[in-house]
């Protein structure tokens, strides 16, 4: 039971890091899966370089694509858009809107990065690729066996003749390894600065992040309560006046407006302290204020999570 509260506590603390190596054992499985059941390399200078391309990139693509689908973030951005957009200022500012596509961007890239990496290791993909390559087949083969170059692309499937061509199989996986290797080593590096410069960017200390999580776990238990009660009663009572004929008591329910404020991106201003845009919208000096931009407002890369808590997840849509 300890054991069982300790790993509960550990989710509840790092869910986005625990979430990130969830996201990548999961790919690393279905790589090596994808790989052993369904990869079978033509072992035809015609087939090879795109079937090869094709099992490593393509799946990445789908991943990269995939990511973007199921960020809570993405369809906030996106729902009403066209629609607002049809009056000034529809989608906010393009700049605004531009750093928000590359923080989606930047979280959608760890599935096909991790893919393209593992894929790499194992060298499979990459061995099937680059033997269908006329020109690295040239550069391979500068100085061996004159038969070395026509049967390189049997080699992933042991079946050339000319041993320099089958020898040259070891010196593919060779290279692929290499570079799964740097395309980790670059991955890592980019993310510790990328972090490092968020995090000192910061216009928030460090317990005040934390106490800004625990404050939108809150709030957004509460809204999913009051917001089911609610939908609850209004529902309850448009059944009974149905069946009873009977004439509906009045509701109050936020209107179209409301609920498109809130459900905007958040933007920090330092002259107001304000931890989402439900708290921001409360707290606006007049009822027909709008609170989606005003003068002074910015995206905070760090303050990304304010935007895909509990109630906003996709699953939630």
């Amino acid at each position: 039971m300890d054991k069982f509260q300790a790993v509960l506590n550990l989710h509840l603390q790092h869910p986005r890091a625990l979430g990130y190596g969830l996201v990548t054992l999961l790919t690393a499985g279905g790589e090596r899966l994808f790989s052993v059941a369904v990869f079978q390399c033509p072992c035809s200078a015609a087939w090879n370089l795109p079937y090869g391309l094709v099992f490593l990139l393509v799946p990445a693509l789908a991943l990269f694509l995939l990511g973007y689908v199921l960020s809570a973030r993405t369809w906030r951005l996106l729902t009403g858009c066209c629609a607002r957009g049809a009056r000034p200022g529809g989608c906010g500012p393009r700049l605004r809107a531009a750093l928000v596509c590359v923080q989606l961007s930047a979280t959608a890239a760890v599935a096909p990065l991790t893919w393209v990496a593992v894929a790499l290791l194992w060298g499979a993909f990459y061995e099937c690729a680059a033997s269908g390559s006329a020109p690295l087949a040239r550069l391979l083969c500068r100085g061996r066996d004159p038969a070395c170059e026509a049967q390189l692309p049997l080699a992933p499937c042991h079946q050339a003749r000319a041993p320099d061509a089958q020898d040259l199989l070891k010196e593919l996986k060779a290279q692929s390894q290499v570079l799964g290797w740097i395309l980790i080593a670059v991955v890592i590096i980019f993310l510790l600065i990328f972090t490092s410069i968020i995090r000192c960017l910061s216009p928030v200390s460090f317990l005040q992040l934390k106490f800004w999580k625990i404050y939108l776990e809150q709030e957004q238990q509460i809204l999913k309560s009051q917001a089911t009660e609610h939908a609850t009663e209004l529902a309850k009572e448009n059944v009974k006046c149905f069946f009873e004929c009977s004439h509906p008591k009045e509701y109050n329910t936020p209107s179209i407006r409301d609920w498109q404020q809130i459900s905007s991106l958040y933007t920090f201003n330092p002259k107001e302290q304000y931890y989402s845009m439900l708290h921001k919208y409360v707290h606006r000096t007049e009822k027909s204020e709008s609170i989606k931009s005003k003068e002074g407002d910015t995206v905070i890369p760090i303050l990304g999570f304010v935007d895909t808590p509990g109630m906003h997840t996709t699953a939630d849509l």
